[in-house]
Protein backbone atom coordinates (compact mmCIF):
# COMPACT_ATOMS: atom_id res chain seq x y z
CA UNK A 1 0.00 0.00 0.00
CA UNK A 2 1.18 3.73 -0.72
CA UNK A 3 2.50 5.57 2.00
CA UNK A 4 -0.13 8.99 1.57
CA UNK A 5 1.06 12.47 1.75
CA UNK A 6 -1.02 13.47 4.72
CA UNK A 7 -0.12 16.89 4.25
CA UNK A 8 -1.55 17.39 0.82
CA UNK A 9 -2.30 19.67 -0.82
CA UNK A 10 1.17 21.40 -0.72
CA UNK A 11 1.67 25.15 -1.72
CA UNK A 12 5.22 26.35 -1.56
CA UNK A 13 6.66 29.84 -2.47
CA UNK A 14 9.93 32.06 -2.72
CA UNK A 15 10.55 35.37 -4.14
CA UNK A 16 7.25 35.42 -6.11
CA UNK A 17 7.28 31.80 -7.71
CA UNK A 18 4.78 29.44 -5.96
CA UNK A 19 4.07 25.57 -6.37
CA UNK A 20 0.68 24.95 -5.86
CA UNK A 21 -2.16 22.19 -7.08
CA UNK A 22 -4.17 22.59 -9.99
CA UNK A 23 -7.15 23.68 -9.46
CA UNK A 24 -10.66 22.61 -11.12
CA UNK A 25 -10.93 26.80 -11.83
CA UNK A 26 -7.42 26.87 -13.74
CA UNK A 27 -8.94 25.26 -17.04
CA UNK A 28 -9.38 28.09 -19.48
CA UNK A 29 -6.00 29.41 -18.17
CA UNK A 30 -4.14 25.73 -18.43
CA UNK A 31 -5.67 25.44 -21.75
CA UNK A 32 -4.49 29.14 -22.99
CA UNK A 33 -0.92 28.52 -21.76
CA UNK A 34 -0.35 25.01 -23.05
CA UNK A 35 -2.22 25.73 -26.55
CA UNK A 36 0.26 29.16 -26.73
CA UNK A 37 3.58 27.10 -25.63
CA UNK A 38 2.69 24.22 -27.89
CA UNK A 39 5.77 24.75 -30.59
CA UNK A 40 8.08 25.55 -27.50
CA UNK A 41 7.36 22.48 -25.02
CA UNK A 42 6.13 20.49 -28.30
CA UNK A 43 9.78 18.74 -28.46
CA UNK A 44 9.86 17.94 -24.88
CA UNK A 45 6.64 16.81 -23.89
CA UNK A 46 6.21 12.89 -22.74
CA UNK A 47 3.87 10.95 -24.95
CA UNK A 48 1.82 7.61 -24.96
CA UNK A 49 4.05 5.24 -27.70
CA UNK A 50 0.87 3.36 -27.92
CA UNK A 51 -2.92 4.56 -28.15
CA UNK A 52 -4.61 2.60 -25.87
CA UNK A 53 -8.74 2.32 -26.45
CA UNK A 54 -9.58 5.19 -23.71
CA UNK A 55 -10.33 8.43 -24.59
CA UNK A 56 -7.99 11.24 -23.83
CA UNK A 57 -8.25 12.70 -20.03
CA UNK A 58 -10.63 15.80 -19.67
CA UNK A 59 -9.32 19.01 -17.54
CA UNK A 60 -10.85 17.62 -14.75
CA UNK A 61 -10.45 14.01 -14.74
CA UNK A 62 -6.54 15.25 -15.08
CA UNK A 63 -7.37 17.09 -11.80
CA UNK A 64 -8.92 14.33 -9.64
CA UNK A 65 -5.94 11.82 -11.42
CA UNK A 66 -2.94 14.33 -10.24
CA UNK A 67 -4.95 15.46 -6.68
CA UNK A 68 -4.59 11.12 -6.18
CA UNK A 69 -1.77 10.13 -6.93
CA UNK A 70 -0.21 13.15 -4.78
CA UNK A 71 -2.77 11.81 -1.86
CA UNK A 72 -1.68 7.73 -2.53
CA UNK A 73 2.02 9.40 -2.05
CA UNK A 74 3.41 8.68 -5.85
CA UNK A 75 3.66 12.15 -6.90
CA UNK A 76 3.92 15.97 -6.44
CA UNK A 77 1.75 17.39 -8.90
CA UNK A 78 2.03 21.18 -9.14
CA UNK A 79 1.61 24.26 -11.66
CA UNK A 80 4.04 27.10 -11.28
CA UNK A 81 2.77 30.45 -11.04
CA UNK A 82 4.89 34.07 -10.81
CA UNK A 83 4.39 37.39 -9.53
CA UNK A 84 7.54 39.44 -9.51
CA UNK A 85 5.74 41.86 -6.49
CA UNK A 86 6.25 38.58 -4.27
CA UNK A 87 2.64 37.63 -3.84
CA UNK A 88 1.35 33.87 -4.45
CA UNK A 89 -1.40 34.91 -6.83
CA UNK A 90 0.23 35.06 -9.91
CA UNK A 91 -0.61 33.50 -13.38
CA UNK A 92 0.09 30.33 -14.48
CA UNK A 93 3.66 30.12 -16.15
CA UNK A 94 4.42 26.35 -16.19
CA UNK A 95 4.80 22.92 -14.36
CA UNK A 96 6.78 20.83 -11.94
CA UNK A 97 5.58 16.84 -11.11
CA UNK A 98 7.87 15.00 -9.10
CA UNK A 99 7.13 11.63 -10.08
CA UNK A 100 7.51 7.47 -9.72
CA UNK A 101 7.68 8.51 -5.88
CA UNK A 102 9.08 5.42 -4.14
CA UNK A 103 9.15 4.68 -0.91
CA UNK A 104 11.11 1.18 1.64
CA UNK A 105 14.19 0.97 0.51
CA UNK A 106 14.94 3.35 -2.38
CA UNK A 107 13.07 6.97 -0.95
CA UNK A 108 13.58 8.48 -4.46
CA UNK A 109 11.36 10.75 -7.04
CA UNK A 110 12.06 12.25 -10.07
CA UNK A 111 10.70 15.87 -11.33
CA UNK A 112 9.39 17.14 -14.69
CA UNK A 113 9.46 20.84 -15.68
CA UNK A 114 8.20 23.12 -18.54
CA UNK A 115 7.96 26.77 -18.29
CA UNK A 116 5.87 29.33 -20.28
CA UNK A 117 8.31 30.92 -23.38
CA UNK A 118 6.95 34.80 -22.17
CA UNK A 119 9.06 33.94 -18.71
CA UNK A 120 11.81 31.92 -19.72
CA UNK A 121 15.07 32.79 -18.31
CA UNK A 122 13.83 35.04 -15.20
CA UNK A 123 15.10 31.89 -12.68
CA UNK A 124 11.87 30.72 -12.42
CA UNK A 125 12.75 27.22 -13.04
CA UNK A 126 15.56 27.01 -10.94
CA UNK A 127 13.77 28.57 -7.71
CA UNK A 128 10.70 26.22 -8.58
CA UNK A 129 13.35 23.04 -9.14
CA UNK A 130 14.92 24.04 -5.78
CA UNK A 131 11.93 24.21 -3.36
CA UNK A 132 10.85 20.95 -4.30
CA UNK A 133 13.93 19.31 -3.79
CA UNK A 134 13.99 21.40 -0.66
CA UNK A 135 10.56 19.92 0.30
CA UNK A 136 11.24 16.11 -0.83
CA UNK A 137 14.57 16.47 1.66
CA UNK A 138 13.35 18.26 4.23
CA UNK A 139 9.65 17.37 4.64
CA UNK A 140 9.31 13.53 2.37
CA UNK A 141 12.51 12.32 3.98
CA UNK A 142 13.72 11.25 0.30
CA UNK A 143 16.91 10.22 -0.51
CA UNK A 144 17.34 10.23 -3.99
CA UNK A 145 16.09 13.34 -6.20
CA UNK A 146 16.46 12.78 -10.37
CA UNK A 147 15.96 15.11 -13.17
CA UNK A 148 15.96 13.19 -16.50
CA UNK A 149 17.11 15.43 -19.37
CA UNK A 150 17.35 15.12 -23.51
CA UNK A 151 21.01 15.69 -24.22
CA UNK A 152 20.02 18.74 -26.41
CA UNK A 153 17.92 20.55 -23.64
CA UNK A 154 20.74 23.10 -23.04
CA UNK A 155 17.92 25.14 -21.48
CA UNK A 156 16.81 22.99 -18.68
CA UNK A 157 20.93 21.33 -18.55
CA UNK A 158 21.33 25.02 -17.27
CA UNK A 159 19.09 24.11 -14.35
CA UNK A 160 20.84 21.57 -12.96
CA UNK A 161 23.83 22.92 -13.49
CA UNK A 162 23.59 26.24 -11.67
CA UNK A 163 21.63 24.27 -8.40
CA UNK A 164 24.39 21.91 -8.74
CA UNK A 165 23.21 18.29 -9.63
CA UNK A 166 26.08 15.47 -10.74
CA UNK A 167 25.43 14.08 -13.93
CA UNK A 168 25.27 10.22 -13.31
CA UNK A 169 24.85 9.19 -16.81
CA UNK A 170 23.37 8.57 -20.35
CA UNK A 171 20.40 6.55 -20.03
CA UNK A 172 19.49 5.02 -23.79
CA UNK A 173 15.62 5.71 -24.93
CA UNK A 174 14.77 5.77 -21.46
CA UNK A 175 11.65 8.16 -21.87
CA UNK A 176 8.59 8.35 -24.63
CA UNK A 177 9.06 11.60 -25.75
CA UNK A 178 7.80 13.80 -28.96
CA UNK A 179 6.53 10.07 -30.37
CA UNK A 180 9.49 8.14 -29.96
CA UNK A 181 12.10 6.80 -27.26
CA UNK A 182 14.73 9.18 -26.68
CA UNK A 183 17.63 9.30 -25.18
CA UNK A 184 18.33 10.93 -21.76
CA UNK A 185 21.23 12.34 -19.42
CA UNK A 186 20.26 11.42 -15.88
CA UNK A 187 21.30 14.09 -13.08
CA UNK A 188 21.03 13.71 -9.19
CA UNK A 189 21.61 14.95 -5.43
CA UNK A 190 20.98 13.16 -2.64
CA UNK A 191 19.91 14.09 0.97
CA UNK A 192 23.81 13.73 2.22
CA UNK A 193 24.83 16.19 -0.68
CA UNK A 194 23.06 19.10 0.36
CA UNK A 195 23.95 21.14 3.39
CA UNK A 196 20.96 23.51 3.71
CA UNK A 197 18.60 24.57 1.74
CA UNK A 198 18.81 24.62 -1.97
CA UNK A 199 16.52 27.69 -2.42
CA UNK A 200 18.94 29.57 0.02
CA UNK A 201 22.06 28.78 -1.76
CA UNK A 202 20.60 29.75 -4.95
CA UNK A 203 19.60 33.02 -3.41
CA UNK A 204 23.21 33.69 -2.34
CA UNK A 205 24.40 32.50 -5.55
CA UNK A 206 22.12 33.57 -8.38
Amino acid sequence: MALAFQNWPVTLTSGGVTLRPLRYRDKWEWDDVRVRNHDWTGPWDATQPRVGSGHPFTFNEMVRSHNKAARDGRSLPWVITYDPTGREAGPIVGQLTVSGITRGAAQWGQAGYWVDHTFAGRGIVPVSLAMAADHCFDVLHLHRFEVAIRPENTNSLRVVEKLGFRYEGRRPRYLHVAGDWRDHDMFVLHSDEVEGSLVDRLHQHP
